[in-house]
């Protein structure tokens, strides 16, 4: 069974910046589609962006010019970096595949944006 570790969250003032890192195990990373999703509360998850194993990439259009998905297929793990951040882009960010999540999900990173 696949399984990811999402790491890199924490609190920052709004246009701030933070890199998260998803690690996954298993082999099959290279062959697949990886997205990074968020949970705002009371709200449902969200995909934000995702990258091919080419890494051709696609955004959302509430992220697109202020956050970076990139991947190293050789430490099986995905990143986003994110910038300019808001106090809305407040949520729990996973990792999983996109579009068909690996059935276990991590447990995500905290972001935090607020002064």
């Amino acid at each position: 069974q696949v399984q990811v570790v999402e790491s890199g969250g924490g609190l920052v003032q709004p246009g701030g910046s933070l890199t998260l890192s998803c690690a996954t195990s298993g082999s099959i990373f290279g062959i697949n589609i990886m997205g990074w999703y968020r949970q705002a509360p009371g709200k449902q998850r969200e995909l934000l962006a995702f990258i091919t194993p080419h890494t051709g990439t696609h955004y959302v259009d509430s992220v697109k010019g202020r956050f970076t998905i990139s991947r190293d297929n050789a430490k099986n793990t995905v990143y986003l970096q994110m910038n300019s951040l808001k106090p809305e882009d407040t949520a729990v960010y996973f990792c999983n595949r996109y579009p068909e999540p690996f059935s276990s999900w991590g447990q995500g990173t905290q972001v935090t944006v607020s002064s």
